[in-house]
């Protein structure tokens, strides 16, 4: 491949065991079998005060949203595996979404989302895979600039989805994540 896409892999949950961190590691893993660099971030490593524009005027970005900002700068596409709450996106991923759209002087406006390239996975034990915050989620991406693959993976009944190293057991489920990575890599290498 003659341009190697860099693509930045994270789930919007901050819990240890959670099933849309394994997902996001499974993902990550077909991705880079594509032949793209990965780099997997676990957003529990870089916390954020809830968004607030006083806080922001007074004291500026965070350290942490900084940082942030530079991984979502130095990729040219997004892998986001969406924990479904409440039939929308956890707070933990809006908060970064939000955080990460700050304007910072000499930087466009939404340069780290605009033209980007994301492909979006749910996990969830029940019936729906965490179908109905994906819903969300591309709404709110579509409106900073960033082309959402049209096609998306909602893992159903997530808790029995993975074996003791991490990797799905179903064949049918692997097989919509490796489809949908492989796509992902294309459409970005496509678009730099």
């Amino acid at each position: 491949m003659a341009n190697v896409p860099r693509i930045l892999a994270f789930a919007g949950s901050a819990r240890l065991e959670s099933l849309n961190k394994k997902l996001a590691r499974a993902a990550a893993l077909s991705v880079q079998a594509e032949g793209a660099e990965v780099t997997f971030l676990d957003l529990r490593e870089y916390p954020l005060p809830l968004y607030d524009g006083d806080l922001e005027r007074e004291q500026g970005l965070p350290a942490n949203g900084r940082a942030l900002k530079d991984l979502f700068l130095a990729h040219q596409g997004l892998l986001i595996v969406s924990p479904e709450y409440n039939s929308s996106i956890s707070p933990l991923l809006k908060n970064t979404i939000d955080w990460v759209s700050r304007p910072v002087e000499g930087e466009p406006p939404l340069a780290c989302f605009r033209d980007k390239v994301a492909a979006l996975l749910s996990a969830s034990p029940g019936a729906l895979g965490g179908l109905r915050g994906l819903v969300h989620l591309r709404s709110i991406l579509g409106n900073i600039g960033v082309v959402v693959l049209p096609t998306q993976v909602a893992l159903t009944r997530a808790g029995d989805a993975f074996d003791a190293e991490g990797h799905l057991v179903d064949e049918g489920q692997r097989d919509a994540v490796e489809s949908l990575a492989r796509r992902l890599v294309d459409i970005t290498a496509r678009m730099m």
